[in-house]
């Protein structure tokens, strides 16, 4: 332990974030990290606990607190302190494929279960992971591992987000022959096209896809598998196949037909709009970008966001980019405390009120947060031209497991852009059914109880398609656990 009484005499400081009203000018990452010796003293608060359950990954009243990758933090956080980052690096990635992904956008499990947390803020984990991949890149630590022999057995995965990335990247290093498909024009799944390129910028997932190259794994772009033909062709081809396709279908809205409305768009639909301009324009100059006219713009216009989350919080954040003449948003659920209740005692995950950056934009820009609880749409209502102008919107209360509407709270406001980004109805049924793969009734690929092998054989699937709509941190550790099984499906053992 490199600094014995570090987290009585550090307080926690996390990376800056730019002002407000230069960063929703453009869509640069918004974070700006620490300096070094700042860095090492925020390792040096790591109290090396005897039991860290900040890689517990630990499941406390349904909810998962500490890293699901299982990431040895006080381990790397003792190698900052002492100034071995090439030690850092190399204690990090034994558990972990990309934590230049992980560091950027996950919500840190971690920190939530750190002990500096149960009295004091904890450790900044997220942020001591994002400077030693970082510092990794930029020393050069960062060497194609190509495997000296290869196995001679062929390794398909289809879709290129998180899961089937590490899945492909676990699989190519243990020597067997992998070759990646997408859809899409780019690999990275929701890691290009869902998250915000100011989040994630996307020179960063490209330069992962240049080294896994170097490294043997090859990846075809802009081809979709959607025949049975196709399906049968790759698993007479590969010697098994690892559907790793996501969670993208969106969830039904009940509250009126969209189709016949002009103005109601999907978040991803919306997300990836934008992300397209972004990486079409080559600038990330926010008003470039707005007025790209393939853009589902939000220039001058009254937007309502439906949902709370992550998602929510993106669309958030790019409508401000695009100059919105105000934003609104609305979820059934109660308002979260702002701190720790006696009812939500540490370890367990903190549900609390968070403020996402996409919220404080907002909130400086307008005066007021955004947010509002126990809100849900009642009705949506368009001009003479099916074009959407206003949104009723009422308050609701839980009762008997469901929300009910509160009569007489209903309001009126404009809204000429509604996104809907209030979560996800399960994968693609297409992709499962066309390899013989069954679906259940959550949207999900069925697999055998802690296996990830589906109803046809030598056909796997992992990540938001196996486990349903989560978090990148778990599609990467999915995918790395799919990847030992396919490895000793192939071989009859794994290491």
């Amino acid at each position: 332990m490199g600094k014995a009484a570090g987290f009585l005499e550090f307080e926690r400081k996390s990376s800056r974030r730019r002002p407000v009203a230069e960063r929703i000018r453009d869509f640069e990452e918004f974070n700006i990290p620490l300096g070094t010796d700042e860095r090492k003293e925020q390792a040096g608060r790591c109290m090396n606990c005897g039991v860290p359950f900040c890689q517990s990954a630990m499941e406390l009243k349904r909810k998962v607190v500490g890293c699901p990758l299982h990431n040895l933090i006080p381990e790397w956080n003792d190698q900052i302190w002492l100034s071995h980052d090439r030690h850092g690096y190399d204690r990090l990635i034994k558990t972990s494929n990309f934590p230049e992904f992980t560091g950027r956008v996950c919500p840190a499990l971690c920190e939530k279960a750190c002990i500096c947390g149960q009295y004091d803020d904890p450790v900044s984990i997220h942020d001591n992971e994002l400077y030693l991949i970082e510092k990794a890149f930029k020393e050069g630590y960062i060497q194609p591992q190509i495997p000296e022999i290869r196995s001679g057995k062929r390794v398909a995965v289809i879709g290129s987000g998180p899961a089937g990335l590490a899945a492909a990247d676990e699989l190519n290093h243990r020597g067997h022959s992998v070759e990646v498909f997408e859809r899409e024009d780019r690999i990275g799944g929701l890691l290009m096209y869902g998250i915000p390129n100011m989040k994630l910028d996307k020179s960063i997932v490209e330069r992962r896809q240049k080294l896994m190259e170097k490294e043997g794994v090859i990846f075809h772009v802009n081809t979709e598998i959607k025949t049975k033909k196709t399906a049968e062709k790759l698993r007479q081809d590969f010697d098994a196949v690892i559907l790793c396709c996501g969670s993208g279908s969106e969830r039904e809205f009940k509250a009126a037909d969209i189709s016949r409305i002009k103005g109601v768009v999907y978040a991803m639909d919306f997300l990836k709009s934008t992300q397209k301009a972004v990486l079409r324009h080559g600038s990330l100059n926010a008003e470039d970008i707005a007025g790209d006219p393939e853009v589902i713009s939000a220039r001058g216009k009254d937007v309502v966001i439906m949902g709370s989350g992550d998602t929510a919080n993106d669309c958030v954040a790019t409508v401000m980019r695009h100059g919105c003449a105000s934003v609104f948003t609305m979820a059934r659920k109660k308002c979260p405390p702002s701190e720790r209740t006696d009812a939500n005692p540490w370890p367990e995950y903190p549900e609390i009120l968070e403020e996402g950056y996409g919220y404080e934009e907002a909130a400086v820009v307008f005066g007021e947060d955004p947010r509002h609880f126990e809100t849900t749409i009642r009705e949506l209502i368009a001009d003479e031209e099916g074009r959407l102008c206003r949104v009723i919107t009422v308050n609701v209360i839980r009762e008997d497991g469901r929300y009910v509407p509160v009569e007489g709270s209903e309001k009126e406001i404009k809204c000429q852009l509604l996104i809907l980004a209030n979560g996800f109805g399960g994968c693609e049924r297409k992709v499962p059914e066309i390899f013989g793969a069954s679906v259940n009734e959550k949207g999900q690929v069925s697999t055998r109880d802690g296996s990830y092998m589906t109803d046809a054989a030598g056909v796997f699937s992992a990540g938001d398609m196996h486990r349903g709509q989560s978090l990148v941190v778990w599609a990467i550790a999915e995918g790395r656990k799919c990847a030992k099984e396919v490895d000793e499906y192939l071989m009859g053992y794994t290491v």
